[in-house]
């Protein structure tokens, strides 16, 4: 359920559907990719590897920890271009540093990486106290602490029933409600603490997993930005151009699936007609169905679980 990248050992990042991604982007040598969502560049490496000396990756993060990283790990890579920015700005950036280069693929990882997990200052996890934050962007927005501050009992449920899909949201944001007349909640512990009272058991889960979803989805606009950067994909795609999503709970899923049926549909007001106008013809083909991580990858890496690959091609 809630929307993770694994690590090894080691701690170190590790990009999920890594192979089954790039066999459904189908890179090429020479070729112009984007990589919305470049977390520590597992993607992007190989992305550099398939377009070869004369292709090129455009990557965004909104993460300046994640650009920061990437500017130090691919030093003197001249083939890429990092560039700090949320996905939904993706038309504007190909068109200020596309260089009127043909996209042939858009590809968006959706997890939070582990670097961002890990580190208790971003306030991502409930297992390593830290300021209750949650943004991608530290400079941006509201912070996890300044939304429950503010927010009514009714907005709280809301949230946290739509967002985190918790059946328990009424009784989380009336403890909150109440909790926050005597102290603000400012830290990752005291919000899971409070949320372990109010519910007992949650599915072998933490009991905080869905609340802690559902402020990270509200504070980064999660799903907002998702709607407007596959519309985006879709508009700078060349002809025959592929995008590729993974998704790491339903919510999300449910927006992908939903867009590229939409897209690889006939408009509904001719469909079943004999005589279908070119502008009402699909504008896009699914490739395949959703795809899931394997045994051996699940064995690497149980975060891996939730994860969830679907692609499509740009016909029109």
């Amino acid at each position: 359920m809630t929307s993770l990248q694994g690590s090894d050992a080691a701690g170190e990042h590790i990009s999920v559907l890594l192979d089954e991604a790039l066999e459904l982007l189908a890179p090429s040598a020479g070729g112009f990719y984007v990589d919305g969502t470049f977390g520590r560049g597992g993607h992007t490496e190989r992305l550099l590897q398939a377009v070869g000396a004369t292709g090129s990756v455009l990557a965004l993060d909104r993460d300046p920890a994640a650009i920061a990283a990437g500017r130090q790990r691919f030093h003197g890579e001249s083939r890429l271009e990092l560039v700090q920015a949320d996905f939904a700005q993706l038309a504007r950036v190909v068109a200020e540093h596309g260089r009127g280069r043909a996209v042939r693929g858009v590809l968006l990882d959706l997890g939070v990486s582990s670097p961002q997990l890990d580190d208790p200052a971003r306030g991502f996890s409930f297992s390593k106290d830290g300021p209750l934050d949650m943004r991608m962007d530290p400079a941006a927005g509201e912070s996890a602490a300044d939304f429950i501050a503010r927010a009514d009992e009714r907005e709280l449920f809301r949230v946290i029933a739509e967002y985190g899909e918790e059946r328990h949201a009424r009784r989380i944001a009336r403890a909150i409600v109440t909790l926050r007349l005597q102290a603000p909640i400012v830290t990752t512990a005291a919000l899971a603490a409070l949320v372990q009272r109010v519910v007992r058991s949650h599915d072998g889960k933490h009991p905080a997993t869905r609340t802690f979803q559902a402020l990270r989805i509200q504070v980064n606009d999660e799903l907002g930005q998702l709607r407007r950067v596959l519309d985006a994909a879709y508009e700078v795609l060349a002809i025959g151009g592929r995008l590729v999503v993974i998704s790491f709970h339903s919510l999300e899923d449910r927006i992908v699936k939903q867009f590229l049926r939409s897209k690889s549909s006939v408009d509904p007001v001719y469909a079943g007609l004999p005589q279908i106008p070119p502008d009402a013809l699909p504008r896009m083909r699914e490739i395949g169905r959703k795809r899931r991580a394997g045994e051996l990858e699940l064995a690497r890496n149980p975060r891996a679980r939730s994860a969830i690959l679907r692609a499509g091609e740009r016909l029109r």
